[in-house]
């Protein structure tokens, strides 16, 4: 069974799109590609034991498991050394990154306190939004009561559209909560 959202991408999203900008190809059409979603962890200097909770929050949100990524170069003033576990990532594409999606723009974004929507302007240029939150315990994967420390995270949605104009079509047809 295909997920909601990705129903709703092909048969709404998909002729609206077309209508509006005139595409004559399918393949021109702007389409999600993935999903990044990133936790910094920057305590897991001291005590490895705070990255691997990260990984596990994040696993519970994301559906699959998270990968732990190190430090590139040393940074004597922040303490790390090379090859030293610094966060954790995970990418979601097809089924997954829609079913996130949808959790994340109806169940997640309107537990944040005191939401107004989005930013529009967090567009990089090339079609690509990013969005950063300050709590993770605004999904529901997660337990409040098992949390060890709150942490923020970045969700970068990468889309195929060749301009930001598109993308932000796209989005918002897709029910993003931008900012009037």
């Amino acid at each position: 069974m295909k997920p909601r959202y990705q129903e709703i991408y092909e048969k709404e999203i998909v002729p609206a799109l077309q209508e509006k900008y005139g595409y004559k190809n399918v393949h021109e059409i702007p389409k999600l590609e993935k999903i990044v979603i990133n936790m910094g962890v920057g305590e897991a200097t001291q005590d490895r034991k705070h990255i691997e909770n990260a990984a596990n929050d994040l696993g519970l949100i994301a559906g699959q498991k998270p990968v732990i990524t190190k430090a590139k170069q040393s940074n004597a003033s922040f303490k790390i050394r090379e090859n030293m576990a610094i966060g954790c990532k995970v990418t979601l594409r097809r089924q997954q990154m829609y079913e996130f999606l949808d959790r994340f723009v109806t169940i997640a974004l309107p537990r944040v306190r005191d939401f107004r929507g989005i930013s529009p302007k967090s567009f990089d240029g090339r079609g690509n939004y990013a969005v950063g939150i300050k709590e993770h315990i605004i999904f529901p994967e997660i337990s409040y009561d098992k949390v060890d420390k709150i942490r923020g995270m970045d969700i970068v949605i990468c889309t195929s559209a060749k301009t930001d104009d598109e993308a932000r079509e796209l989005l918002r047809l897709m029910k993003l909560p931008f900012k009037k």
